[in-house]
């Protein structure tokens, strides 16, 4: 009898999850309030980036697994996937990040490609995931192994079958009791592309937060990473100033034609939660609380969580 898995979410972890566990040959039903395209998954820039999230240790293996996955979605047209090269930008001398060595093609910026006002910086070449045709891309491939997408209400994790996993990103708050998450609120802006083929960033400079991330037809601004707010309408104020520290940034951003405005509640927590938990007879894998990293280590984790509510099953996920 082939063993059957509810998935709880369907963001980028809730699909991922759900399609290395239909791959594998389970038997999958795919839950979520909302659908991928209204999730916070929809509004995120996307990049390959360990940001916000922990522990280290274990983040490294998960992001250099997606990575790999990613490479061979780069090569599939209606993936939305492409590699870039993103400059970050820093006022002061720094030492190479924690998770240097995992990242593509990093090398330390010289004096002579620095913006205006900066001192020290890096270079990585890293998958920029375009999220709406990303999301409607791994969609199509559970369907055409006949997995959709069930929108509705799920109060308990209890009551769904014998196995499941719990991919609801900032609804584990209430849905696993578990008080630890929290909203990392995010808002981007998005513009009409100028010609701009670089991403850049600034995480931690006096401006704020900064980064241009651009995409095939658009560019994307950002942003806020605004910790226990729990607002999800778009902010007027937070737009000027993304708008103004982008184009202080990037000054080729000036005169972009604003397209859309989009806020996301990222689902913080100390740590990743990928665990199993038996619960009244029902076997829970939690898989959430990635903070900024979701994409980044969507695929990663999505194999641990399927290989861990069925063991039996991890040999086909190598």
């Amino acid at each position: 009898m082939t063993p059957s898995i509810t998935v709880v979410g369907a963001g980028v972890i809730g699909l991922s999850s759900a399609l290395v566990a239909a791959e594998a040959g389970l038997s999958v039903r795919v839950i979520s309030e909302r659908l991928p395209a209204d999730s916070t998954s929809a509004v995120a820039a996307a990049i390959w980036y360990p940001y916000l999230a922990s522990p280290p240790q274990r983040m490294l293996g998960w992001a250099r697994r997606s990575l790999d996955v990613f490479r061979q979605l780069a090569q599939v047209p209606e993936s939305g996937v492409h590699f870039r090269e993103v400059y970050e930008y820093f006022d002061h001398s720094v030492s190479d990040p924690w998770w240097w060595e995992a990242a593509p093609r990093y090398r330390r910026l010289g004096p002579d490609q620095l913006r205006p006002g900066y001192r020290d910086g890096w270079a990585i070449e890293v998958p920029v995931v375009e999220m709406g045709t990303y999301l409607a891309y791994l969609v199509a491939r559970l369907a055409s192994i006949g997995v959709g997408i069930e929108v509705g209400k799920v109060s308990s994790l209890e009551g769904l079958g014998p196995r499941v996993l719990n991919c609801s990103g900032i609804g584990a708050r209430e849905l696993a009791d578990d008080p630890e998450v929290f909203p990392i609120r995010g808002q981007v802006v998005r513009v009409q592309n100028p010609g701009i083929t670089r991403g850049e960033m600034d995480e931690e400079g006096p401006l704020g937060l900064t980064y241009v991330i651009p995409r095939s037809k658009d560019v994307v601004l950002g942003g806020t990473a605004q910790i226990n707010d729990w607002r999800t309408e778009v902010d007027a104020a937070d737009t000027e100033a993304i708008l103004a520290r982008a184009a202080h940034l990037v000054p080729e951003l000036r005169q972009a034609r604003v397209e859309s405005v989009g806020v996301g509640l990222r689902p913080g927590r100390s740590t990743v939660r990928l665990e199993i938990e038996i619960r009244g007879g029902v076997t829970i894998v939690h898989n959430y609380g990635h903070g900024g990293a979701g994409v980044t280590l969507s695929w990663g984790c999505a194999e641990e969580a399927v290989g861990l509510i069925h063991p039996n099953w991890s040999q086909n996920l190598q």
